[in-house]
């Protein structure tokens, strides 16, 4: 259970239990409902679609779409004001959470107050939430609690960040791992719990994310690295990763950013390294790219469909890197 969930009104907790029921509602019985009506349509075409863009007006004729589209959004809003407002208001009780222990186990903050934002980071409130990961130290833990709930509490623990370290990266031993794109530490904490001899550094834009994740990891004796820092322009020093990762991070900006980051992944990168970025992409489904296309839309992040069509291999080869390759990991 997240720190913002704890001793909240019985209002707020039936309010956010609402949120999380409706979304549940809307991945187990509308999602695969819309998807019957898809089926049932398609076997009456003459020609297929082929890919998630052919599929997008056929999904849009179905009686469904309308009700789906707008619970998928609706329920994304109310989700986010709820978070934002049991947090708001027990403030003085939580704001400790971003303050670290006396006793730590030595990780490292490294904050840079003349780091000037990227307009793409402040111009949209991604995800929906209100001020964005970034604008004052209370996002910080509304994104800890709605990231639960945005995944229907199935990442409780960060089972699904757990799940990416243990079986997706190479094996060890390694000297270091670069987090790209950290957030509050959900993706950066397994990273260390897998490979507790390396130096593990997580690199974030977010002040108020970094502060929770370094009092987080600090509170549980996670000697981490954390640096405010763009991903395409970390600071770190040529080829001193093993290992370079980033969890759900490209989506969230413009493509032209996104080759920038993976030159700088592959400039920290040594000899031999990996680089591995969980992203979405085409799952060669037409119905499910279809809705991960208008997810972006209906979720503030707009380049998300623009990631699905770009050509990541070209910007991998460019960055001078070999074996570049989609793995599902769903």
């Amino acid at each position: 259970m997240g720190m913002a969930h704890q001793a909240v009104t019985l209002d707020k907790r039936s309010e956010l239990d609402f949120v999380l029921t409706l979304r549940k509602r809307w991945s187990n019985t509308l999602f695969p409902a819309l998807r019957a009506q898809y089926d049932a349509a398609v076997m009456h075409l003459k020609e297929k679609p082929s890919d998630g863009h052919a599929a997008k007006p056929v999904i849009h004729r179905l009686d469904l779409y309308p009700w789906f589209s707008w619970v998928e959004r609706g329920q994304q809003k109310m989700l986010w004001r709820s978070v934002q407002d049991a947090v708001v208001t027990r403030w003085d009780s939580l704001a400790g959470s971003l303050i670290p222990p006396d006793e730590g186990s030595g990780g490292i903050l490294e904050l840079n107050p003349d780091l000037a934002l990227p307009k793409y980071y402040t111009a949209i409130d991604i995800h929906i939430q209100p001020g964005g990961v970034w604008s004052d130290d209370t996002s910080a833990l509304v994104y800890e609690e709605g990231a639960q709930i945005v995944m229907l509490r199935d990442n409780d623990e960060y089972r699904f960040h757990t799940l990416f370290a243990e079986t997706v990266l190479p094996e060890g031993p390694h000297r270091r791992i670069v987090d790209l794109g950290c957030g509050f530490g959900k993706s950066t904490r397994p990273l260390y719990d897998r490979f507790p001899e390396a130096e593990v550094i997580g690199v974030e834009l977010s002040a108020p994310n970094l502060r929770l994740a370094h009092a987080t990891a600090e509170r549980m004796g996670k000697p981490i690295r954390f640096i405010q820092a763009d991903g395409a322009c970390t600071g770190l020093e040529d080829g001193l990763a093993d290992v370079v990762t980033g969890t759900m991070f490209l989506h969230e900006m413009p493509m032209k950013h996104v080759e920038e980051v993976i030159h700088e992944a592959a400039r920290l990168l040594r000899p031999g390294g990996q680089i591995h970025f969980l992203e979405f992409a085409c799952t060669g489904d037409p119905f499910r790219d279809a809705t991960n296309y208008e997810h972006g839309d209906r979720n503030n992040e707009p380049w998300i469909p623009v990631l699905m069509d770009a050509d990541v291999f070209g910007m991998c080869e460019r960055a001078g890197l070999v074996n570049a390759r989609w793995t599902p990991f769903d």
